[in-house]
């Protein structure tokens, strides 16, 4: 029993003269609790500096982003090098007349205006005139060979020549009752016809100059004269030699007195309540650009194009040297009642999904986009009509930048 515990005691102490226990069941304890002090420094280190890590924040060195979007609201962070980019000013405003702009075309004057009809059926002998010549009332401008007026002159002809011996005929028998070889029956009856061949002939000479034609008219003068109705220019012309003329009732010709012509303005259907008759109106067309021409509105139209929703203004004007033609392109300025406009530079002014638009700074450097409805350009300057209120705070330089 003593031995036995004599061995044991011995076999701890064996090797071992420091006193340390370093069996390899100690060194694994050691290492365990050096992992866990390690872990638990890094956990510290963790909550005391890695929530800035994942918070947004930038750290050290890292430049802030140019703009925070914030909902429809653009914000520009202090440390942004937009700021010193953005030039914001108070919008102005400024008295302005109302103005509506509109394209236009040139057009002649309906009630100077004359659709030539022919004055009866044929062929076309001869045209006398050439599309934009300008001809005088009562000129000749188409020679028609018509078997119409042919006839009328058959008829006038044979109604002459009827009155004629009626005539002769009721002084015979004038002449016959005077030395009693005729009853008054006769005379009565001679005198009745004459009245009727008189009659007829005065029928058929009206009918004959409807037709264009002359009585005393013989050989060539015989054929059918189509003569202009009013002066003016031909301005269409349907005919050529040689064509026949089957329907009397289409024109063949239109001839206009282009002195004074019109300039039709189609008016946004949104502006038709800002026009109205008297009102001043500016014209330009392509072919004269530094002309500009001022006139008043004499006609608005009472109803809208179906198709292009424009409505027709007229705006007269004096032509007399026939510098507007019809059909020619123009640019129509109207001008209303003098209004307070906010001005902005065109700097501003930013297109967006096919819109015009501006930033507007609603608290300091966050803004918000706002769609604006420019009415007229000045220069460097525009007038808007709507979108922004005068005073506001409006990005003039840089907005492109936030343009995102």
């Amino acid at each position: 029993m003593e031995a036995h515990d004599h061995e044991h005691g011995h076999s701890h102490d064996s090797g071992h003269p420091d006193g340390h226990d370093h069996s390899p069941t100690a060194l694994g304890r050691a290492f365990l609790w050096g992992g866990i002090a390690a872990g638990a420094l890094l956990l510290v280190l963790l909550l005391t500096h890695g929530f800035g890590l994942f918070s947004g924040h930038s750290g050290a060195g890292e430049e802030p982003p140019p703009f925070v979007r914030q909902g429809e609201r653009i914000f520009v962070p202090e440390k942004s090098p937009l700021r010193q980019r953005l030039a914001i000013a108070a919008a102005p405003a400024a008295q302005l007349g109302d103005v509506i702009p509109a394209a236009g075309i040139v057009e002649a004057d309906p009630k100077r205006t004359v659709a030539v009809l022919p004055p009866g059926t044929g062929r076309v002998r001869e045209v006398r005139v050439s599309l934009g010549d300008r001809v005088r009332a009562g000129e000749t401008l188409v020679v028609i060979d018509s078997p119409e007026l042919a006839q009328a002159y058959a008829d006038n002809d044979k109604a002459a020549s009827a009155a004629a011996l009626a005539a002769r005929n009721l002084g015979y028998q004038e002449q016959q009752v005077k030395i009693g070889a005729a009853a008054q029956r006769d005379l009565e009856q001679a005198r009745n016809d004459s009245q009727q061949a008189v009659a007829e002939y005065q029928r058929s000479q009206a009918r004959l100059r409807a037709m264009g034609g002359a009585p005393e008219a013989r050989g060539a003068a015989r054929l059918l004269s189509l003569r202009a109705p009013v002066a003016g220019s031909v301005i269409a012309l349907s005919i050529a030699p040689g064509a026949t003329i089957n329907d009397d009732t289409q024109p063949v010709m239109t001839v206009a007195d282009l002195s004074v012509v019109w300039v039709t303005a189609l008016i946004a259907e949104g502006d038709v309540g800002r026009v109205a008759r008297d009102q001043e109106a500016e014209v330009a067309v392509a072919a004269y650009p530094a002309r500009v021409l001022r006139g008043k509105v004499s006609f608005v139209a009472d109803v809208i194009d179906a198709d292009s929703r424009r409505d027709k203004t007229r705006i007269e004007f004096p032509n007399p040297d026939g510098a507007l033609k019809p059909n020619m392109f123009a640019t129509v300025t109207l001008h209303g009642v003098p209004a307070r406009r906010v001005m902005l530079p065109s700097s501003a002014l930013l297109m967006n999904n096919d819109r015009t638009s501006v930033f507007v700074a609603i608290a300091p450097w966050t803004f918000e986009r706002r769609t604006v409805e420019p009415l007229l350009e000045e220069g460097s300057q525009v007038a808007i009509r709507s979108g922004v209120s005068p005073g506001e705070q409006v990005v003039v330089r840089g907005g492109i930048l936030l343009n995102d």
